[in-house]
C-alpha cells in the first residue's frame, strides 16, 4: 500500500534519530553522563544511533501490552521488566475491566514473554542501573503513551534523579500530558490527530531478532567499558 506522502516526517528510523539530535541537550547529556533506555525494538535502534553520538550507556526496557479481554487491539495497561504496571483509567473503566484482571494479565505476559526475552537477548548481563542517574526515554512514536508512562514509573522506581523523554513524534496532547509527568520531554514533532507511528515513516522495516541481538551484542561490550 502507498504511503500518503502529506504524513511522512522521516525517510527512515536513522533520519529520525538524526534530527533528534538537534533538539536534545547533548553537551548536558554527555557532561553528566546520562543513560538512554529504548521502549521498544524501533526505539532501540534510535537510541543504538543517539549513543553512538553522544558515547553514552543505553539499553532496552522490555515491556508488554494488556489488551481488554474482548479486543486484542485495544490496550488498557502496560507492564514492564521491572514489573511496574500503568492502566488507561478511562478505557478501563468504560470497559468495566478489573484491576484483577490486568495484574493476571500483567503476570502472564510477564512470565510468558518479558522473561524469555530477558534471557534471550540479555545473557548474563542485567537491566543498567538507574540509581541516581539521568535517564532518557526513547520511542520511535507514541500512540497510547503507555510505553512512555511504564518507562517514567519504571525509571523513577528504580532510583533515576531525573527522566526525559523523546521520540520524533508523538500527539500533542500526550507532550502535554509527558511534560506534568517526567522533567523534559523532547519531540520533534507535535501531531494533532494521530495516526499509526508507521505512516510517519517512509520506511518502517521490522526489527528483526538478529538486529536486536547485534545492538545487545554491542551494548553489552561498550556499557563495561563505559562503566570501568
Amino acid at each position: 500500500m502507498k504511503k500518503n506522502c502529506k504524513n511522512i516526517l522521516f525517510y527512515n528510523r536513522n533520519e529520525a534519530a538524526r534530527q533528534l539530535m538537534e533538539v536534545l541537550p547533548l553537551k548536558e547529556m554527555k557532561k553528566d553522563k546520562w543513560v538512554v533506555i529504548a521502549l521498544s525494538p524501533g526505539g532501540f535502534v534510535i537510541a543504538n544511533e543517539i549513543a553512538k553520538r553522544t558515547k553514552l550507556s543505553i539499553d532496552l526496557l522490555f515491556n508488554e501490552a494488556i489488551a481488554a479481554p474482548l479486543n486484542p487491539n485495544c490496550e488498557i495497561a502496560r507492564v514492564s521488566e521491572t514489573e511496574e504496571i500503568v492502566i488507561h483509567d478511562i478505557l478501563a473503566d468504560s470497559f468495566r475491566i478489573k484491576n484483577d484482571y490486568i495484574f493476571g494479565e500483567a503476570k502472564r505476559q510477564y512470565e510468558d514473554h518479558i522473561l524469555p526475552d530477558i534471557f534471550s537477548y540479555r545473557k548474563d548481563s542485567t537491566f543498567c542501573t538507574l540509581q541516581g542517574r539521568h535517564v532518557l526515554l526513547v520511542d520511535e512514536g507514541c500512540e497510547t503513551g503507555l510505553k512512555m508512562m511504564v518507562g517514567i514509573k519504571s525509571a523513577l522506581e528504580r532510583g533515576a534523579t531525573s527522566v526525559y523523554a523523546t521520540s520524533p513524534v508523538m500527539p500533542d496532547n500526550l507532550a502535554l500530558t509527558l511534560r506534568r509527568l517526567a522533567d523534559d520531554v523532547f519531540p520533534i514533532h507535535e501531531v494533532d490527530d494521530y495516526i499509526l507511528t508507521s505512516s510517519y515513516y517512509d520506511e518502517f522495516e521490522e526489527v528483526t531478532e538478529k538486529i536486536l541481538h547485534a545492538i545487545f551484542d554491542e551494548m553489552i561490550v561498550n556499557n563495561k567499558e563505559h562503566n570501568e
